[in-house]
C-alpha cells in the first residue's frame, strides 16, 4: 500500500468555541495546533480562521496572512486553505482568501446539500456566544454549491496554479466531479476527499466507505487519490478503516472533537498520533509533505 497523507484540520466552521475549550481561536493558536499536528506527521493542513474576539468563523485575508506566516516560516506542512468557508458566507466572501493567497492546495465542496448541525444543540446546551446557538439550530440550513458556484471557484484559481481537495459528501457529488473532469475543468490526479457521518450527507457505515470507493473507481480509475473522514464520533473508526482500505485520511478538530467516547481530544494532534498509531499496526508508514506535493502534483511553495 503507498504511504498514508494524513491531512489535518484543527480548527472549522461547524463546532463552536463553547463546545470544547481545546478549539483553537486566534491565528496563533490556529498555528501552533496545525504545527504540532504537521510534528506528528500529518502532511497537509487543512485552514480555517476565526474572529478572534467570539470565535465565529470569517474569511478574513488579513487573518490568514497571519496564520500563514507563522506555519510557513516553521514548517514544510501544504497548506490547504478552505474556499467552503461557512454555509452562511456568500461564494464571494468565500473564495477570497484562495484568491488572493494563492495556496498550493484549497479545499472544494462538490455539491448543493442540507446541513443539519441542530442535534448538537441537545449535547451542548450551555453557549457563551449568540452566534452560536443561531449557527447549529437552523433546520433550513443549506449549504449552497450549485454547478455555477462550483464552476466559478475553478476557474478563479485555476490560472494560479492551485489544486483542489474534492470534499463529497455523497455519492452525487462523485458523479458531479466527474461531469467537471469530462469538461476539462479540473486534470487528475484528482484529491478525492470523502466525508461521512454529517448530518444531511451519506453515513459513516462501512458499507458507505465501501460504495463510495467502488463509485470513485468507476468514474475515475487511477486518476485519484482518496482520502476520507469520518465526522464526530466516527471519526477515528473511519480514519482507521480508511488506512486498512489504503485510503488516506483526515483529521482535526474541525471534524470531531472526541478522542474517544466521552472524551474531549486536548488536540488535533492527539488525533493525528491516533492515525499515524493505526497506519503503524496496519504495516503502513507516513507520507511526509514531499511525497504528498509529488503525489497530488501540487507547486513546491506558496507564492
Amino acid at each position: 500500500m503507498p504511504d498514508a497523507i494524513i491531512t489535518c484540520a484543527p480548527t472549522g466552521a461547524i463546532h463552536t468555541p463553547s463546545m470544547s475549550p481545546y478549539l483553537p481561536v486566534t491565528p496563533h493558536e490556529i498555528a501552533e495546533a496545525a504545527l504540532s499536528a504537521a510534528e506528528a506527521g500529518a502532511a497537509i493542513v487543512h485552514l480555517h480562521v476565526r474572529d478572534p474576539h467570539d470565535g465565529h468563523p470569517v474569511q478574513d485575508v488579513g487573518l490568514f496572512r497571519e496564520l500563514l506566516a507563522e506555519i510557513g516560516s516553521r514548517s514544510d506542512v501544504v497548506i490547504n486553505l478552505t474556499t467552503g468557508g461557512s454555509p452562511h458566507m456568500t461564494v464571494d466572501e468565500r473564495i477570497g482568501p484562495a484568491i488572493e493567497l494563492a495556496p498550493e492546495l484549497a479545499s472544494l465542496n462538490m455539491g448543493t446539500m442540507n446541513m443539519g448541525l441542530f442535534p448538537m444543540l441537545d449535547r451542548f446546551p450551555d453557549l457563551k456566544h449568540g452566534w452560536e446557538r443561531t449557527h447549529l439550530g437552523n433546520k433550513d440550513l443549506v449549504f449552497k454549491n450549485t454547478f455555477a458556484d462550483i464552476e466559478r471557484i475553478m476557474k478563479s484559481c485555476a490560472d494560479q496554479g492551485t489544486r483542489f481537495e474534492f470534499e463529497c459528501y455523497d455519492t452525487a457529488h462523485l458523479y458531479n466531479l466527474a461531469h467537471f473532469l469530462d469538461r476539462g475543468l479540473v486534470q487528475g490526479p484528482l484529491f478525492i476527499q470523502t466525508v461521512v457521518g454529517l448530518l444531511g450527507g451519506i453515513g459513516s457505515d462501512v458499507e458507505d466507505l465501501l460504495h463510495l470507493r467502488r463509485t470513485a473507481q468507476r468514474l475515475f480509475g487511477d486518476q485519484f487519490e482518496w482520502s476520507t473522514l469520518g465526522a464526530g464520533a466516527a471519526q477515528i473508526r473511519v480514519g482507521t478503516i480508511a488506512l486498512a482500505l489504503g485510503a488516506n485520511v483526515r483529521v482535526g478538530l474541525e471534524d470531531s472533537l472526541w478522542d474517544g467516547p466521552g472524551k474531549l481530544a486536548e488536540s488535533s494532534k492527539a488525533q493525528v498520533d491516533r492515525m499515524t498509531e493505526a497506519a503503524k499496526v496496519l504495516s503502513r508508514s507516513v507520507a511526509s509533505p514531499a511525497e504528498a506535493r509529488q503525489r497530488l502534483q501540487l507547486r513546491s511553495a506558496l507564492r
